[in-house]
């Protein structure tokens, strides 16, 4: 009986024994896996939405500077048409004139001189000009300038806050957000106002008119970068009420956007929003980035999800460890003490990785977008110096500006390798425009390309290397004038092209065989369109070279270019 009592005395010991170590061990590895896995959550969500703030932020100002050359554009143009006599004189005589409308003769005048300005500028949609006599002649696009297009005296303008605000400003521009002149009809377009003033009359200028000029909003699409985790928008509190001038959201979000400047980031926040703004400098306008604050977090999250299932195994191993091990409590605990010391190190450890791996992807994204803004923010500038050289008379500059201009437009491509044979040679028109301008137009360019051809997709810069070779091996160190021949036809399925010039011709065949640009080409021919496509060269010194490309199109693809 005794015995009886004495085992089951011990078997009840050693379930309370294990009992107790078994709770003890949930006690202090559970909660403490759950806390780990919470604050790194925290941190990595903190970190994600502080990084990206910032990145937002440059973004806006990268893409504020851009909208600040467009509009310089625009308030270039309006300097040009306030500068000229032809538009003061016409202004000043039309003051004789005070009943009725402008006669037929003023009005084509005018027209005349609005219509030489207006088509140097891209976003231009039409342009109006007012004397002091409210008598409207517009130009361009009849939708955006309303009944104003018609002619006639429109005296009820001068009780308009936005004329009210012109003449405040002096002669200075003045952006608005609508198109003034037609507003609840174009939503399409918004209006630059500038108050006209006689240039002759430097001490006390009069106001001799008033110069209405409305812009398309398709402007602002080349602002901003094309990122679709982003939504975009410009927005206009200079007046009593918020206008929204240019916007990316969803129509769910533009209730928001027309609040007050001060309650909407709430709201936006409220909603899920990460919000963030820049004013810029020319329109006092905000340009505005939204992004879904869960779909910044998804990396976040799934750190979350990765700490919460290595906890977990860890809380299993470490149970099962336990219930099995409760005989030799105090060994057991020694290693277990190791192991979650090793584990915990191991657990920072990835965090920090993943955390590190998320902040570089961002960094690379931004990158990215700043990559595409940059060749855009040059596109800008280059229009810049042409408006630079229109105004000091440098036809010349103006021209290789324009040129270089539309030759880099064409090489961006929005991104795509592959281009229509009618832009790569509108390419190569440009590349000789500029060399022409440089060697005092010594090179004739000469292009017969078959009909057939224009439309097929090549890789860009194909065919304009072959050229460039052409002018600077074969024609440039000739004496005398020299022609370059680009010709394209389709024989027998293939596309053929063929590069001629009239240049020196080639001594040493092997070191132009060796050279980057030809070597590039035959590379890039053959990974588009297979080893069956060939790149043939042929010289004779003193009477010049001939490079023939031949392939079939239908071997070649976007996705192997």
């Amino acid at each position: 009986m005794k015995t009886i009592r004495s085992i089951w005395s011990k078997i009840r010991l050693k379930h309370n024994i294990r009992s107790k170590y078994f709770l003890l061990m949930i006690g202090i590895s559970i909660p403490p896996l759950l806390l780990l896995g919470f604050v790194s959550f925290h941190i990595a969500r903190s970190t994600l939405i502080d990084h990206q703030l910032k990145t937002m932020e440059k973004q806006l100002q990268t893409s504020s500077h851009v909208a600040d050359l467009l509009f310089q554009n625009i308030i270039n143009m309006e300097r040009l048409i306030s500068w000229n006599g032809d538009v003061r004189n016409e202004l000043v005589n039309s003051e004789k004139y005070v009943r009725g409308g402008l006669d037929q003769d003023t009005t084509r005048k005018i027209e005349h001189l609005i219509s030489s300005y207006f088509i140097d500028t891209q976003y231009i949609d039409s342009i109006c000009l007012f004397d002091n006599h409210y008598r409207a002649v517009c130009y361009g696009n009849p939708n955006s300038s309303g009944k104003y297009g018609k002619g006639g005296v429109h005296q009820e303008i001068a009780r308009f806050p936005w004329y009210q605000r012109s003449l405040e400003e002096q002669g200075r521009p003045v952006f608005f957000g609508y198109n003034v002149l037609n507003e609840g009809q174009s939503n399409s377009t918004f209006s630059s106002v500038k108050l006209l003033r006689d240039p002759q009359n430097v001490f006390h200028p009069r106001k001799i008119g008033l110069l209405v000029v409305n812009i398309r909003k398709s402007m602002f699409q080349r602002v901003f970068p094309q990122e679709k985790s982003f939504e975009w928008a410009i927005l206009d509190f200079t007046g009593k009420e918020g206008k929204d001038v240019f916007n990316k959201v969803p129509p769910l979000l533009l209730k928001f956007l027309n609040s007050d400047a001060k309650s909407f980031p709430h709201q936006l926040q409220e909603k899920g929003y990460l919000i963030s703004s820049y004013q810029n400098e020319t329109t006092e306008w905000f340009f505005i980035q939204i992004i879904k604050e869960k779909e910044l977090l998804k990396q976040a999250r799934q750190i979350g999800v990765a700490t919460a299932l290595i906890s977990s195994v860890l809380g299993l191993f470490a149970l099962f460890f336990a219930f099995f091990a409760s005989g030799r409590v105090a060994k057991p605990l020694m290693n277990l003490r190791e192991i979650f010391q090793k584990v915990t190190v191991e657990n920072q450890e990835l965090n920090e990785k993943l955390v590190r791996a998320q902040l570089e992807k961002k960094e690379a994204e931004l990158r990215a977008l700043q990559a595409q803004i940059k060749p855009h923010f040059l596109y800008n500038t280059l229009d810049s110096i042409y408006w630079m050289a229109i105004l000091k008379n440098h036809h010349e500059i103006a021209q290789m500006a324009v040129a270089l201009s539309e030759s880099f437009k064409l090489s961006l491509n929005q991104g795509e390798d592959m281009i229509p044979v009618s832009k790569e040679l509108e390419h190569i028109r440009h590349y000789v425009t500029i060399q022409n301008i440089r060697y005092q137009n010594r090179f004739r360019y000469i292009e017969q390309v078959d009909c057939a051809v224009m439309e097929k997709k090549i890789p860009k810069l194909l065919l304009q290397p072959l050229v460039e070779n052409a002018i600077y091996h074969g024609l440039e160190p000739k004496v005398g004038p020299g022609t370059v021949e680009v010709i394209g036809s389709i024989v027998d399925g293939q596309v053929v092209f063929v590069i001629r010039d009239n240049g020196v011709g080639i001594a040493d065949m092997k070191q132009i065989e060796q050279g980057f640009g030809l070597r590039n080409v035959r590379e890039r021919l053959v990974l588009c369109y297979g080893p069956e496509s060939s790149l043939t060269l042929s010289s004779q010194v003193n009477e010049g070279t001939t490079v023939e490309i031949k392939f079939r199109p239908e071997a070649g693809g976007d996705d192997k270019c």
